[in-house]
């Protein structure tokens, strides 16, 4: 089947439409004072977003002054999907402006998905619960293939299931992990400056770069032939 070209955006979820921290700090938080251990600041917890839970909780702990062994990880990461699954959109919000610019971007035709290391379930219920989720044709959390960001195929397996091509698609993240997935993809890589990225935004190697989520559809990409399927 040839592949469809109409433009596909392709999106990270956690810091780049979402401000998901507070959340996961949160969760992080009540699971570590459940076995009388003392929270870390959200600004510590923002360190560890980007990797999926299991990664997140394993830091989480370790920044609070333990060592999680990989028996001990699996349960308390298990505790803390249960509890997150409930608590994913307490205090997650949407970047200003992501509603109107996604909205807007549809209704120009673009086709949207997003490419996110948290697991499926969990991301499916904030996409819901920030009532975004008719917004996008398919999510591919970080356990929906065998691989995940930032190898390659956890974005080329999401175009295929979209019949979509690198040549019409652009991928949009805030961290070095969304940067090296576009790259090594061969699409070009739009980078949040205002989310999670551990690295200084020097270290960043991207295509075009936002500091709102505003900007995006100033970019000249969005006006570009390869984006407009012409």
């Amino acid at each position: 089947m040839p592949h469809s070209k109409q433009p596909l955006i392709i999106f990270d979820l956690d810091g780049t439409l979402v401000d998901s921290a507070p959340d996961l700090n949160a969760c992080g938080n009540r699971i570590l004072e459940k076995y009388g251990h003392s929270s870390i600041t959200l600004e510590r917890s923002k360190q560890f977003i980007g990797d999926g839970i299991r990664h997140f909780v394993k830091c989480t702990w370790f920044a609070a002054g333990h060592h999680l062994n990989e028996q001990q990880l699996s349960i308390i990461e298990n505790e803390f999907l249960e509890h997150y699954k409930d608590h994913a959109a307490d205090l997650s919000t949407l970047y200003p402006g992501v509603y109107a610019v996604l909205d807007k971007l549809k209704r120009l035709g673009y086709r949207m998905g997003i490419c996110t290391n948290k697991p499926q379930l969990a991301a499916e219920q904030l996409v819901r619960t920030l009532r975004i989720q008719d917004m996008f044709d398919k999510i591919a959390g970080g356990d929906l293939y065998s691989v995940r960001k930032p190898n390659k195929l956890h974005l080329l397996n999401l175009l295929r299931d979209m019949n979509a091509s690198t040549d019409v698609s652009v991928m949009i993240g805030d961290n070095e992990h969304d940067s090296q997935t576009a790259h090594s993809s061969g699409v070009p890589f739009v980078f949040c400056s205002y989310g999670y990225s551990r690295l200084p935004l020097n270290k960043i190697i991207y295509d075009f770069k936002i500091d709102a989520f505003e900007e995006l559809l100033e970019l000249s990409i969005f006006r570009s032939k390869m984006l407009c399927g012409s």
